[in-house]
């Protein structure tokens, strides 16, 4: 039975009324914060392609970590940009690296922040990619080992959390091994399953310094065209020991959010990565749009496909806002 006796705008009319009947709720506790951290003291480097985000030392990251948590936000991930890289980006797996340290600091002095880290090598590497290069082509198995390495001084250093972003084959079956072994039975996978080989990083590499010397990443990334090869990553992570699964990026993948979230069981996040972060800056900076409104619907619409967990850029700014009572 239809209009007039079916109104829809009835349930619209009234703000208490429109709270009740959300479909979809966006909360900080869903959000994880992205944070990258430097060598050295007292810096705090801009990111031009980023506004309001930096390349932070230690000492520093914690003070904007500590304003994060105060925000609402639960989780931080670590990117670590160091002082020095080579071509196996052994500085990712030195025990006295930049983001090894940093989750010392981290949980030492804000032992409630639930701290993750990035798990690739591309940001220590001088060739910037995810994994060893051995005449112009990129090894996938020789690359676990560094892997693992990484992963298990990340443990040592007390991390929450891992997440392998690298793309290579059986890695989180390389990474859970390594911690099982190594009496880290209980630390937890979230794996980078779709990836996708997107122009959406642009930032991030400024960020990081960690744009490819040569080529670029199809060989290891999934291609933007494909839908069910994802669901065979999900499934093959999850098979290998994955704990959280991820869709990466988000807004201009959110039917694969959606088709992964109606597929799995498991755990679903999603990262609203730095391009579609820079974009909204960008447009809201130059009158275009309202930053506020369309930054919540932005995370509004990934929350609404399936994600479970948001990795975004603007965590503390939105939280900020939903603690202030803003839906």
């Amino acid at each position: 039975m239809g209009f007039p006796r079916q109104r829809l705008r009835r349930l619209r009319q009234n703000e208490s009324l429109r709270r009740m009947v959300r479909e979809t709720t966006l909360t900080p506790d869903s959000m994880i914060y992205p944070l990258f951290v430097t060598w050295g003291e007292g810096r705090q480097e801009p990111i031009s392609s980023m506004p309001g985000h930096f390349r932070w030392s230690v000492d520093l990251l914690v003070k904007e970590a500590t304003e994060a948590q105060a925000a609402g936000v639960p989780a931080v991930i670590l990117f670590g940009i160091p002082e020095l890289k080579d071509e196996r980006g052994s500085a990712a797996y030195d025990k006295e690296g930049v983001v090894q340290r940093a989750v010392r600091a981290l949980k030492d002095q804000l032992p409630e922040l639930f701290v993750i880290t990035d798990v690739c090598i591309d940001e220590y590497t001088s060739h910037g990619h995810c994994g060893l290069v051995r005449e112009g082509r990129i090894v996938n198995d020789e690359t676990l080992d560094c892997l693992r390495l990484m992963a298990k001084t990340h443990a040592e250093a007390g991390v929450d959390m891992v997440a392998p972003s690298d793309m290579m084959d059986g890695r989180v079956g390389a990474i859970r091994d390594e911690l099982d072994q190594m009496g880290f039975q209980d630390i937890p996978i979230m794996a980078y399953s779709a990836k996708y080989a997107s122009s959406l990083y642009a930032p991030f590499r400024e960020a990081a310094d960690s744009s490819p010397a040569f080529g670029d990443r199809r060989s290891y990334q999934m291609d933007p065209a494909n839908a069910r090869e994802a669901l065979r990553e999900v499934n093959l992570d999850i098979e290998e020991g994955a704990d959280v699964v991820m869709v990466k990026p988000a807004l201009f993948f959110l039917d694969i959010i959606r088709l992964i979230h109606d597929s799995i069981s498991a755990p679903l996040a999603a990262y609203q990565v730095s391009g579609e972060y820079s974009m909204i800056k960008a447009a809201a900076q130059a009158g275009w749009i309202d930053h506020d409104k369309v930054m919540m619907e932005s995370l509004l619409s990934i929350k609404r496909a399936g994600a479970d967990i948001i990795l975004t850029y603007f965590a503390k700014e939105a939280a900020r806002l939903l603690n202030d009572g803003l839906r």
